[in-house]
C-alpha cells in the first residue's frame, strides 16, 4: 500500500505546489491594483501573496477556496436549495442517466446489426465516425431548437445530447468485444448447427463483456460532459452547466469551479460504480483472477 500511497501523495503535492504558485502569480496583477484603488502603498510581498490567494473573484482560485465553496454549497446547502450543488447536480445526472441509457441501447444495438450483417460495417460505420466529427457545441443548439419546434422540452433535449455522445464508444467497443471470440470457437458453434441468435447469445455475448464494461465508462463520462454542455445551450432547467453559466456571467470564478469540481466528482463516482459492477462480473465469468 505504501509504494502506491507514497507516489500518489508526492504527486498531489506537487500538484497543490503549482497550483497555489500559478494562483498567486496569475492573481498578483489584480491585487496590485486593488491595492492601487485603495491607496495602500505599503503593503509587504507576503501581503500581496496572501491577498492574491483570498481574492473574492480571482483569475485563477486557490485550492482552499474551492474546497470553502464546496463545503459551502453542499454541505451547509440543503439539497433542495437552489443555490446548492447539490440540486442542480441531481438535475445533471438524472438528464446524464437517461441519455446514457439511450445511449447504450443505440450503441449495442448498432454493434448487433454490424456483426450479424457484415454489409453495414462499410455502409453505415463511416457515418458513424462522421457523425462524431461535428463539434458538439455547434451541434447542441441545433437539436435544442429542432425539438422545441416539436414542443419538446425539459430534460428530453438534454438526454438526447448526451446520448449523442455517449453512443459512439458503445458501438465501437461492442462492435470490437462482439468479434473477440477466437476464429475456432465460431468453426465449433457452426460444426454444432449453432443459429446466429446461438453465437451472438452463448459465445459472442459472454466474450464481450470486457469491452461492454470498458464502453461504458467512456459512455456515462461522455454523457455527462453532454450534458453539461447541453445544459450551458438551455440553462433555463438548472444543472451543473448553468451554474457554470451563471458563475461566467457575473465573474464568479470561485463558483464555476466549484461546479466543475463537482462535475467531475459526480462522473468519477459513476464511472467508480460501473467499474466495481465490472469487476464483480468479470470475477464471475473468470475472466479476472
Amino acid at each position: 500500500m505504501s509504494n502506491r500511497i507514497i507516489p500518489l501523495l508526492t504527486v498531489l503535492a506537487a500538484l497543490f505546489a503549482v497550483w497555489y504558485l500559478a494562483a498567486a502569480l496569475m492573481n498578483a496583477s489584480l491585487q496590485r491594483d486593488l491595492f492601487a484603488n485603495n491607496d495602500n502603498k505599503s503593503y509587504t510581498t507576503g501581503d500581496l501573496i496572501n491577498s492574491s490567494l483570498n481574492m473574492e473573484r480571482p483569475k485563477l482560485p486557490a485550492p482552499h477556496q474551492i474546497a470553502s465553496e464546496l463545503y459551502k454549497l453542499v454541505i451547509a446547502t440543503p439539497p433542495s436549495s437552489k443555490r446548492g450543488l447539490v440540486f442542480h447536480a441531481r438535475i445533471t445526472l438524472e438528464e446524464t442517466l437517461i441519455g446514457f441509457a439511450i445511449g447504450a441501447a443505440l450503441g449495442i444495438g448498432l454493434a448487433v446489426l454490424i456483426v450479424s450483417i457484415p454489409l453495414l460495417e462499410h455502409s453505415l460505420m463511416p457515418w458513424i465516425v462522421a457523425s462524431q466529427t461535428v463539434p458538439i457545441i455547434a451541434l447542441a443548439p441545433m437539436i435544442v431548437v429542432i425539438l422545441n419546434q416539436f414542443d419538446i422540452g425539459g430534460m428530453t433535449p438534454k438526454a438526447a445530447i448526451a446520448a449523442y455522445l455517449s453512443f459512439f464508444p458503445i458501438t465501437v467497443g461492442m462492435t470490437k468485444g462482439f468479434r473477440s471470440p477466437d476464429p475456432l470457437q465460431l468453426d465449433l458453434m457452426r460444426t454444432y448447427s449453432a443459429t446466429s441468435a446461438q453465437v451472438l447469445t452463448k459465445l459472442r455475448a459472454p466474450a464481450s463483456l470486457p469491452f461492454f464494461f470498458a464502453s461504458m465508462r467512456i459512455g456515462v463520462a461522455a454523457a455527462l460532459v453532454g450534458a453539461v454542455v447541453a445544459e450551458v445551450t438551455k440553462s433555463e432547467d438548472g444543472g451543473l452547466g448553468a451554474r457554470l453559466l451563471a458563475g461566467s456571467y457575473y465573474g464568479q470564478t470561485v463558483q464555476i469551479w466549484a461546479a466543475l469540481f463537482m462535475a467531475a466528482a459526480l462522473s468519477g463516482i459513476l464511472v467508480a460504480l460501473i467499474d466495481g459492477i465490472g469487476r464483480l462480473t468479470l470475477k464471475r465469468w473468470a475472466f479476472l483472477t
